[in-house]
């Protein structure tokens, strides 16, 4: 397996990452109330405001996935591939587990996180084109 291959795939997952992370931490910003909603849960002021913090967190790590798709080394790049496919599956499982009946929309962003997570473990075992 050829790390620049690797790391060229990393990189288009990245990128697809970090505009979907991103479009989650305007939602998670602006609307927290309707995404606590959306997940089913009860709102409330001190959720809220952890919803926000959420979302700018998901600004900083959407910003990095970005920086590291278009500038970062063979080296990082694979680097933060690895560590956003455990990531993402994670995500997937603790909105599955949420705590309060499914909805739609949790179901929706659990297939979200496992599917980066697929992409991502595509993107560390595919096999270059000849």
């Amino acid at each position: 397996m050829n790390s620049k291959d690797t790391a060229r795939r990393f990189r288009l997952v990245l990128r697809a990452g970090s505009i979907v992370f991103g479009l989650s931490a305007i939602a998670l910003v602006a609307a927290p109330k309707l995404f606590n909603e959306l997940l089913g849960l009860v709102s409330t002021a001190d959720l809220e405001w952890s919803m926000r913090m959420t979302g700018v967190t998901l600004v900083a790590l959407s910003g990095n996935m970005f920086s590291h798709s278009t500038r970062g080394s063979v080296e990082s790049v694979r680097l933060a591939g690895f560590v956003m496919m455990a990531s993402a599956f994670a995500l997937g499982v603790l909105t599955l587990l949420i705590g309060v009946p499914l909805t739609w929309f949790t179901i929706a962003y659990a297939i979200v996180g496992f599917g980066f997570s697929a992409a991502y473990l595509w993107a560390a075992v595919a096999k270059a084109k000849k």
